[in-house]
């Protein structure tokens, strides 16, 4: 008997949920990623709890949402076996230089497999001024005069040029009835002309390069969002120490390989434009007018109140 009552009651466990009310069924969460990039992985990192901010893909475009006031890092990890040169900027403002923002100005070198946390604007060999999230017009950008640009990461990544070995003497053949020797000189000749020629093309790419990338954030700017409140900015903030070292790097080409862009806002703004979806209503919601179950704990019939 005791055997049959507990197989009874896992049966009506088991049937149960059949019976209940049908949920509603939660929305699809939104796609994100820890980060972004193939040549070099990007995120960016809340300093106060370490974590990476989750990055929002949304209509084609990468968000992350920022606290003012919390200070971050941009993260970088080389998932290369080779250096690759990282030019970054914030709110359209190269970190490291200070100059507005273009991808053949100066950045980071990291060797095959490094992980770096950039914390702020480069202010020497030896210090950095913190980026903490703030408001635009408190911004770094905004301050020295170049606010159009604000709300926006980016890195632009460079392969090394690999020295090319010296081509082998070429040993001419005797003389055999066929043709001179100058003329076979000629003809070993006339290849390396056409290479001497060839890399003053990526010079004119480089430019449209830049106008493109400047044409996109101008656009961008443009855009716009819903913002139930401020918009956020890179603020400079305190000074802090961080050693770097100089040396030297020769792109592979003029055109960056890869460009990682992320923009960003407070949480508030990204939940209002549609960016961050709104959490889901509750699993079970009350039906308006009398509910066909109120109780939500699992039990047995109880005894009705006596009469007298």
């Amino acid at each position: 008997m005791k055997r049959r009552l507990i197989f009874s009651t896992a049966l009506a466990l088991a049937a149960l949920p059949a019976c209940a009310e049908s949920p509603i069924r939660p929305p699809s969460p939104p796609l994100t990623y820890d980060r972004l990039g193939s040549l070099m992985q990007v995120s960016v990192v809340d300093r106060a709890t370490g974590r990476e901010l989750p990055i929002y893909r949304y209509r084609g475009e990468y968000w992350v949402a920022g606290r003012p006031g919390s200070r971050y890092a941009i993260r970088a990890r080389n998932a290369m076996g080779e250096r690759v040169m990282a030019v970054m900027s914030v709110d359209g403002v190269n970190i490291v230089t200070g100059e507005t923002a273009g991808v053949l100005q100066n950045g980071y070198v990291f060797s095959g497999g490094e992980r770096s946390d950039i914390t702020g604007w480069r202010k020497s060999d030896s210090q950095i001024a913190a980026f903490e999230f703030t408001s635009v017009g408190n911004s770094y950008a905004s301050r020295t005069g170049r606010p159009a640009d604000v709300g926006v990461i980016g890195v632009a990544l460079f392969r090394e040029r690999v020295p090319v070995p010296p081509a082998p003497p070429i040993v001419l053949p005797q003389r055999d009835g066929y043709g001179s020797n100058r003329e076979m000189e000629r003809r070993s000749e006339a290849p390396s002309a056409v290479a001497e020629a060839a890399p003053a093309a990526p010079a004119a790419q480089s430019r449209s390069a830049d106008s493109a990338l400047g044409a996109e954030s101008a656009a961008s700017a443009k855009g716009g969002l819903a913002r139930p409140s401020p918009s956020l900015g890179t603020g400079h903030g305190r000074r802090e120490t961080s050693h770097v070292g100089h040396t030297t790097f020769e792109r592979a080409q003029s055109t960056p390989d890869e460009v990682v862009r992320i923009r960003y806002d407070s949480r508030e703004n990204l939940i209002a434009a549609g960016v961050i979806p709104v959490p889901p209503p509750p699993r079970w919601p009350r039906p308006e007018g009398p509910s066909a179950f109120p109780g939500s704990e699992m039990g047995y019939v109880p005894d009705p109140p006596a009469r007298y």
